[in-house]
């Protein structure tokens, strides 16, 4: 599976992002007047290369660019990068149902099942560096931030106390974590974000999303940290959706989920009966 953009597409992208971030950077040193009449320094801005992508048969995956700017920076802690930037992409939330397999009399069949009940199909971070390094553990499990702190209740990441779970339940959800890693649908990458040059308070971030992405809304939340603090929070939507001639029989399918059953059993029932016929022998 090759997330890489084809050399034009990518050049085409890069330069995007940069005309986007001198304007995210005007942005934000307009937005520090408002501001600091509160008693808030830095202000913080973010965008994406895209905020849809379209799913077609040949799909094999994408990268997309976030990109921001930090306003009004203090030069002192920017030059002892003391500015830190996490950037989280969560995939739509489904429930999913976590099996154990126990041996019994020799076979290894399902025994002991748990509902997650509000997984992110895909999720990925990239940070300036390591995340135990910008901010304190509690923090991060609050804000879902690191596949070892992400919360699988459905709820909203904030500085708020997240919700107790059995031991049980986070040996399950452990499980799930260490199966989605696998696959490569939980990543971390803790040197993905990217200072445009020393001293800069431009920043850019990568991220891959597989070839098995799931459509719907996908949720971008960037949070920086200064001296370990959370001091700014942004968030921007990504859709995505099925297009061509896979969308137009996937809402087929739906729309009139009676025919399409007609039409499938139709279609088996032809292509054996051909088989049948080109087939036979003499």
């Amino acid at each position: 599976m090759n997330g890489r953009l084809p050399r034009s597409r990518h050049t085409i992208s890069k330069a995007l992002s940069i005309a986007l971030l001198a304007m995210i950077g005007f942005m934000g040193s307009r937005g520090h007047a408002q501001l600091s009449e509160v008693g808030q320094r830095e202000s913080f801005e973010i965008g994406l290369s895209q905020t849809q992508i379209g799913i077609t048969s040949d799909f094999n995956g994408e990268t997309i660019t976030v990109f921001g700017a930090i306003g009004d920076a203090d030069m002192r802690i920017l030059r002892e990068q003391r500015y830190d930037v996490v950037i989280a992409l969560f995939g739509p939330l489904r429930p999913v149902v976590v099996r154990e397999k126990q041996r019994f009399f020799g076979v290894w069949v399902n025994r002991v099942s748990k509902t997650i009940p509000a997984a992110p199909v895909t999720y990925s971070v990239a940070s300036t560096r390591e995340l135990r390094d910008i901010a304190p553990a509690e923090t991060l499990r609050r804000l879902s931030l690191g596949i070892d702190t992400l919360r699988l209740d459905g709820r909203t990441p904030r500085l708020g106390q997240p919700r107790p779970v059995s031991s049980q339940q986070a040996r399950f959800e452990n499980a799930l974590r260490d199966l989605k890693s696998s696959r490569g649908l939980y990543t971390v990458d803790i040197s993905g974000v990217d200072y445009t040059a020393a001293e800069s308070t431009l920043f850019r971030a990568d991220l891959f999303l597989p070839a098995d992405l799931s459509t719907g809304e996908h949720v971008v939340r960037a949070y920086l940290f200064k001296q370990g603090k959370i001091i700014g929070q942004k968030r921007a939507d990504l859709i995505v959706r099925k297009v061509g001639f896979e969308a137009e029989i996937d809402r087929f399918a739906s729309e009139h989920g009676f025919l399409y059953g007609l039409f499938a059993v139709a279609l088996a029932i032809v292509t054996g009966w051909l088989g049948r016929v080109m087939f036979k022998r003499d």
